[in-house]
């Protein structure tokens, strides 16, 4: 399992160097230009001055129909306008100039959950071998740079996992809602630890020409996330096609997934774009799956290699972004049930 990790790594850092390079004007073989799609000279957008708040929820319900493993997802996400940073995020901006690079910046903040179960919720004591119950309830910071072409991303999150993220209190009050039957066993989730992870994303926007008014373009994106609560490496695409992708690097998702930009900056009135994407992630630690770090706790067998693949549909107007995404994830863990399919809604407002 090591040596693939290590061999993901070593094609991130692969992948991170040339997009990096790019960003900062580096030169490029005249052979290669010539091959090339034309492609505008990299610039920061324009100044924004509104922020943007976003709300993404996540179920296994919409398009799944199931109730099992990872279950339900919500985050409140704020992204600020352009170059408002406050003064404690300052200092830290200064120390990652060398990683977040030119562009223009953006501070973030973020509060969310996410509930994992396993694939029976009626046992009182569930099977041993099958996904253990987990809630996640976490805050989030972040910085990013953006020009035109790219997109770099450090975030903090900080949390809990166990019984104070509340994941039986929400689940459950969420089916008494909807008359949907209880499940019996959250007296065996994950017990309480405090949780931390480190997350660097970065992408580059890669034109690919405009066909009767309607652009098209693919964005590859490379991730790497370090901490107790998930350690991974994951490489990444997204196609995309519509009118006015310029606006976002795609619509938001709740990590790990092949994320977009959870801010937006619409150009025109009204915009659209189709987009399709898949992500692979070589996985060194998942506390949802691996068990608690430091106690004694449920846990299976993880697959070290997992895929995701999304499409979907997104529209913005008059400042509002509507995402819609279906995924589909590939098995997790040994004795799983199957693929995983669930969807993704996000509603994104500027003010």
């Amino acid at each position: 399992m090591h040596a693939k990790v290590t061999t993901l790594l070593s094609a991130i850092l692969v992948v991170s160097v040339p997009l990096g390079a790019m960003a900062q004007g580096a030169r490029v073989p005249a052979d290669n230009v010539a091959a090339a799609p034309s492609i505008a000279p990299d610039q920061a957008p324009p100044p924004d001055p509104y922020g943007t708040f976003t709300f993404s929820v996540e179920n296994d319900l919409f398009g799944g129909g199931t109730d099992r493993y990872y279950t339900n997802g919500f985050q409140f996400s704020w992204r600020s306008p352009s170059a408002d940073l406050p003064s404690p995020l300052a200092w830290v901006n200064d120390r990652l100039e060398w990683v977040l690079g030119p562009g223009t910046l953006r501070w973030g903040a973020s509060f969310g959950q996410s509930i994992y179960t396993p694939e029976d919720t009626y046992r009182r004591n569930p099977d041993p071998s099958d996904r253990p119950y987990a809630g996640y309830l976490y805050g989030a910071v972040s910085l990013s740079r953006t020009t035109e072409l790219t997109s770099r991303v450090v975030e903090l999150q900080l949390g809990v996992v166990g019984p104070s993220a509340l994941g039986e209190f929400v689940q459950n009050n969420y089916h008494d809602i909807f008359n949907i039957k209880n499940t019996e066993g959250w007296d065996y989730q994950l017990k309480d630890e405090p949780a931390a992870t480190l997350l660097y994303e970065q992408k580059r926007r890669v034109p690919l020409g405009s066909f009767g008014g309607i652009d098209a373009e693919v964005i590859p994106s490379a991730t790497l996330s370090l901490g107790n609560v998930q350690t991974y490496a994951g490489v990444g695409g997204t196609f995309r096609i519509g009118q006015g992708l310029d606006s976002d690097f795609g619509p938001p998702r709740i990590r790990p997934a092949l994320s977009g930009s959870n801010w937006v900056q619409p150009r025109r009135g009204f915009e659209w774009y189709l987009f399709a994407g898949v992500e692979g992630r070589a996985i060194a630690r998942d506390i949802f799956l691996d068990g608690n770090t430091w106690r004694d706790s449920r846990s299976v067998d993880k697959r070290p290699l997992v895929a995701d693949f999304q499409v979907g549909a997104a529209v913005v107007w008059h400042g509002v972004r509507v995402a819609l995404t279906q995924v589909w994830r590939s098995e997790e863990f040994y004795g799983q049930q199957g693929r995983q399919k669930f969807g993704s809604l996000s509603v994104s407002f500027r003010f």
